[in-house]
């Protein structure tokens, strides 16, 4: 429990700053003075953190990057992390370019949620949004289904004029595979830029749209994992949509119950405030679980009540150093 009464069960652990794309809200081409660095703890220090965030009362915890599939030996990872008592779930954040591959392996080995990033269905957008291929995801989103996940959602950044028109295409595709489709405003995690109004595309905004297609039902008992999405059913092609609106949201952050870790071992309470808690020296074989426990407990009560992206935040380290 934090200091504002919210119930904290939720880690978020970034296993590599590495990635196979360039998305442009993420790591943009433009982004100077940052190179990405090999994966900073080991397995057993994942699995060391986890231990002791799990006895701390965490349930729920994610891989993320970076691109974790980059990373070798990942199912490995998985399965260490689902034989800990006190862990009830392990889920995935991924662009799905490596999916087809892994999927199989990940299942098997207890991974039992899957996120996969995509923000459009048309190649050669996708090859100017991501300098990725298209082709491999929708492999890798097959793959994943034929694995039998227990939950597969999509994830897709709003992004004014530049996949607008994406947005129905994506709808319908998530509903002929019945998976939920989650609608993320951008946040000015790695350059501040993206607020502005050519950029900045609200959920208010593309639900006002939607309603000029179909009536969207609430379902406001609907919690599909762990996040804050509000999700609605669209009554004509039966579409789950979830809509994420950390800027427009005035009380996002009123239910928050994570942490993140980065891949180089800091905890961040806040994904839009700069506190960071390091937890290297405590990684050392020599320091017992205590100063891990102690820096845990630290994270949680200096976590904020809101985070600072409307208050003129300064992104210092890009989406792809702190973990998504």
């Amino acid at each position: 429990m934090d200091q504002f009464g919210r119930h904290i069960d939720y880690l978020r652990i970034s296993i590599t700053e590495r990635c196979n794309e360039r998305c442009l809200y993420c790591r943009p081409e433009t982004l100077n003075g940052w190179r990405p660095k090999p994966d900073g703890m080991t397995n057993q220090e994942v699995l060391r953190v986890v231990r002791v965030a799990a006895a701390l009362g965490f349930r729920k915890f994610r891989l993320t990057g970076g691109e974790p599939l980059v990373r070798e030996q990942v199912p490995e990872l998985v399965a260490g992390m689902a034989a800990i008592d006190g862990v009830h779930c392990v889920g995935l954040s991924t662009n799905g370019t490596r999916l087809a591959e892994l999927a199989k392996p990940l299942k098997e080995a207890g991974l039992r949620t899957v996120n996969v990033s995509l923000d459009t269905l048309d190649p050669q957008r996708y090859r100017r949004l991501t300098g990725g291929e298209l082709e491999s995801v929708l492999r890798g989103i097959h793959a994943a289904l034929q694995a039998g996940f227990e939950r597969i959602k999509i994830n897709t950044v709003l992004l004014r004029g530049k996949n607008e028109e994406d947005i129905w295409p994506l709808i319908q595709f998530a509903a002929e595979h019945q998976l939920p489709l989650r609608l993320i405003e951008l946040m000015p995690v790695t350059k501040k830029e993206v607020l502005d109004p050519s950029h900045f595309l609200s959920v208010a905004e593309v639900m006002d749209r939607l309603r000029q297609r179909e009536t969207l039902v609430p379902l406001p008992q609907l919690r599909l994992g762990h996040g804050p999405a509000k999700y609605y059913r669209l009554e004509k092609t039966g579409a789950v949509v979830g809509f994420i609106g950390a800027l427009t949201k005035l009380d996002f952050c009123d239910t928050c119950n994570k942490l993140r870790l980065s891949a180089d071992g800091k905890i961040r309470p806040c994904l839009g405030h700069h506190g960071e808690i390091d937890l290297r020296e405590a990684l050392r074989p020599e320091v017992g679980d205590d100063a891990l426990r102690t820096l845990f407990e630290q994270a949680m009560a200096v976590k904020p009540r809101t985070h600072d992206f409307r208050d003129s935040y300064q992104p210092c380290r890009p989406m792809t150093a702190i973990g998504g």
